[in-house]
This record gives structure tokens, C-alpha cells and sequence, in this order.
């Protein structure tokens, strides 16, 4: 097996990003037992395979590595062995298994070995095939180990997702998730296609040497691929919240004292009406969270107000306190609340049986795609990861079962909750206790 200088590898940029503990074992197999198994290089020295084995082999310091070096007639056979190489990882992401399936699918459409819808599978003349037979998506699938469906909708993504959202979305909760980059995918088709159009049309102009027109279709394209990028950056906020929201709605089914369906323990702090009370770093006040002497209480710069389901309304000066205000109420609720309410309405969702009402001075993007969380403690902790960061301010002007309070804890916001019903405060106040084994403390 030839051994080359480590200096002559030429490694491409089409490469997946290196994992640093993939490389931290191989070090120590390689120091203990030598590299049993070659890296793979054309004969031009391009990597083919073996790019951590490689980067180990550096770190330790080695001047030459033994390879395997295999002959192509040409280079996009040499990438279409990489990928196929990469292709049998396990490890793979869904977004950069996807990645592979696309480029090696548009390698063998430049090489002439891809079938187009109505081709032939092959060339016959004179009754002898001529050409070899043309590779159709189904059979590309099946050599994926895949289904057709599955193969299909993982080139929808690869192709569908702005590069900068790509980058977003690595490491994250819905990197693993192929039916979350599905909808991120699908979230700017139309201003994808339309970019597409202006991509070639800015080409053949060019071709023509029409200045004004590759300057009209450059701007065109321009500004549709943000655009594109705008919506799947909603549609990537709202997946990741879904997501979030549903890991904690899990982990709150495997602790029954962070559920607001059962309050298996009896309120411990008396509360009266017009009392402040510090829970950590949280702020709760019991009395009509529609007077003064609740927003005196409140930051000047509140990310968002949730008010759950209610059948009391005295609050439109909320959209003045935060940014976004989120009005939760069942169906019966709702079309009376929009009739006399006067805040700047943006958008609705209706998740489940419950309507959200979205509000604000700021022009917001509805999430164009479907959301499926459960329940008041889901959407509350789909709206707080939609809008909010850690140490953000929320306001809630309803307790309730104390879902906004503990979302609140759980996810490192700050609340500032009040409800004029001694006993709802007194709940939440004891669920919020049980939840963190802390003490209240009484301000006033």
C-alpha cells in the first residue's frame, strides 16, 4: 500500500464537518495499534474517504499515511465514490444525508446517467443496448436503503433550505428531525422557485450581454432568496419551539407536580389581596391585574404577555408593556374578545381548541406551518420559545394553574404574574415551591 506525505493530501471543500470526539478515538486506536484501515485518494491525491482518520493522523504528528489510491477518468467519479463512501455512515444527520443524496443526484444527471421523467431505461439499436441503462429515482432510493417517499423528500430539503438557515439549524433540537426541515424546506418553495426563474433568466441575459435586464433579474433574485430565507427563519423558530415545547411537555408527564391537570398538594402560603410576594427571581402580585398598581410593577421591556384562558378583559394596555401579547380563549370566547378589544392585531392560531390571538405595535410573520403541541402548559411553552431568550421579562395577568410561572422557571425567564383571586395565587404560588423545593418571600 503506498505511503504518501500527509502534506500532498488535497482535501475539498464538499466535506462534512469533522467530529471532534470521531477524531479523539482515532487518535488513541491509531496510537495504540497503528491505522489498520487507509484513507482513499485519486490519483491526484484528492481525498475520497477518510478525512478523520486524517485529521488524527496530523494531530498525532505523523508526516505520511499509508493509502489506497484509486484511478478516475474523471472527477465527479471520484466525488460520487466520496459521497457513497460518507453515504454508508451511520452517523449521518438527516440534513447532511440529504445533502449527499442531492449532490450525488445532480452528478449523475451532468454525467448523463440520470433518468428524466420519460426517458427510456436505456438505448437500444439493432436490438444491442448501446448506452447503460439510466438510474430512476425508486432504484437511486433502494441503493440509499431508503423508500422512494423518504428519498424524494430528503432532496426536497437539501435543495428547499436557504444555506444560512442550514447553518442554524446545525446542532439544534430539530437537526434530527426530518419532518421539521420538511416544513422548514417547504416554507419558501414559491420564493424558491421564483429565484430560480430569475436565476436563469440573469444567465441567458448575461449570455446576451443585456446589462439592464442581468441587473433586473440580479435584484429580483436578490430580493426573493431573502425572501425565502425570512420565512423559513419563522418556520425554523416555530419548529424549534414546537419542539421544545413537546420535550417539555414529556418531561413535565414524568414529574405530575409540573402539570397543571392535577395539583396533588394543598397551598401552604396564605395570600390576601394587594400582596406582593418574590418567588426567586419572579415577581407575583394578588388583586386586579388590570389596575395601576399592578403595572407599576411591571418592566418597561417586557418581551411578551400571555394571558390564558379568562373570561375577564380589562387589559389592552398590555400591548404598550410588551412586545408580542398572546390571548389565549376557548372557542366560545374568542369572537366576543376580537369585538372589543382595541389592540393591533397581527395574526391567529388555532391549536387544538384553543385560539391564540397575536398582538403587537411590531409587524410579525404568522409560522406558516403546522403546529401540533397539547394543551395550555404546550402552547404556553411554544410561545415563550417562539419569542423569547433566557432572561427575557413575560408577563402574565392571569394565573391560572401557574402554567406561564413554571414555563417561566423552567426555561430561565422572569415572570411578573397577578391575579386578583387569593386562592389561584396561593396555588401557584405552592405549585412553584413543590417544583423548585424553594421558599417564597413576602414583599408587602
Amino acid at each position: 500500500m503506498p505511503i504518501v506525505p500527509i502534506n500532498q493530501i488535497l482535501v475539498g471543500r464538499n466535506r462534512r464537518p469533522i467530529k471532534g470526539e470521531k477524531v479523539d478515538e482515532l487518535k488513541e486506536s491509531i496510537k495504540a495499534n497503528g491505522l489498520l484501515n487507509p484513507i482513499t485518494v485519486d490519483q491526484k491525491l484528492n481525498l475520497i474517504a477518510g478525512l478523520h482518520r486524517l485529521t488524527a493522523c496530523k494531530l498525532l504528528g505523523l508526516d505520511a499515511i499509508e493509502c489506497n489510491i484509486v484511478t478516475y477518468q474523471y472527477a465527479e467519479q471520484a466525488r460520487l465514490a466520496e459521497i457513497d463512501e460518507n453515504l454508508i455512515r451511520n452517523e449521518l444527520e438527516p440534513l447532511e444525508r440529504s445533502e449527499l443524496w442531492l449532490e450525488r443526484d445532480r452528478i449523475l444527471s451532468r454525467m448523463g446517467l440520470r433518468a428524466k421523467v420519460g426517458d427510456n431505461q436505456h438505448t437500444v439499436k439493432g436490438g444491442e443496448m448501446i448506452s447503460l441503462p439510466l438510474k430512476r429515482t425508486w432504484e437511486l432510493a433502494k441503493e440509499a436503503g431508503y423508500s422512494e417517499r423518504t428519498f424524494q423528500h430528503g432532496k426536497q430539503i437539501a435543495k428547499g433550505i436557504h444555506p444560512d438557515v442550514k447553518q442554524m439549524i446545525q446542532g439544534t433540537a430539530i437537526a434530527q428531525s426530518p419532518t421539521a426541515l420538511l416544513k422548514i424546506a417547504r416554507a419558501g418553495s414559491q420564493e424558491l422557485a421564483v429565484a430560480e426563474a430569475a436565476q436563469q433568466a440573469l444567465e441567458l441575459a448575461q449570455a446576451q450581454g443585456d446589462i439592464r435586464e442581468v441587473e433586473r433579474q440580479a435584484k429580483l433574485l436578490a430580493q426573493t432568496k431573502n425572501q425565502q430565507k425570512e420565512l423559513q427563519i419563522i418556520a425554523y423558530n416555530s419548529a424549534l419551539a414546537e419542539k421544545e415545547a413537546k420535550l417539555l411537555h414529556k418531561k413535565s408527564q414524568r414529574q405530575p407536580e409540573a402539570t397543571g391537570e392535577k395539583l396533588p398538594f394543598a397551598p401552604a402560603t396564605k395570600v390576601t389581596v394587594g400582596e406582593e410576594w418574590i418567588l426567586g427571581r419572579h415577581l407575583v402580585y394578588c388583586g386586579d391585574t388590570a389596575q395601576q398598581e399592578f403595572m407599576n410593577l411591571l418592566p418597561s421591556d417586557a418581551t411578551v404577555a400571555i394571558a390564558t384562558v379568562s373570561s375577564i378583559w380589562n387589559h389592552n394596555y398590555l400591548v404598550g408593556e410588551a412586545r408580542v401579547v398572546a390571548v389565549l380563549r376557548s372557542q366560545g370566547q374568542i369572537y366576543e374578545f376580537y369585538r372589543h378589544n382595541q389592540m393591533p392585531f397581527q395574526y391567529e392560531l388555532v391549536l387544538g381548541n384553543i385560539y391564540v390571538g397575536i398582538f403587537s405595535h411590531h409587524s410579525l410573520s404568522q409560522p406558516q406551518t403546522a403546529i401540533n403541541v397539547e394543551g395550555i402548559e404546550g402552547i404556553v411553552n411554544y410561545l415563550l420559545n417562539l419569542y423569547t431568550s433566557p432572561n427575557n421579562f413575560v408577563i402574565a395577568p392571569f394565573m391560572g394553574n401557574g402554567e406561564v410561572l413554571i414555563a417561566c422557571e423552567r426555561m430561565g425567564r422572569i415572570c411578573f404574574i397577578g391575579d386578583e383571586q387569593p386562592e389561584l395565587v396561593s396555588r401557584g404560588i405552592g405549585r412553584w415551591e413543590k417544583w423548585t423545593g424553594k421558599q417564597c418571600q413576602k414583599m408587602r
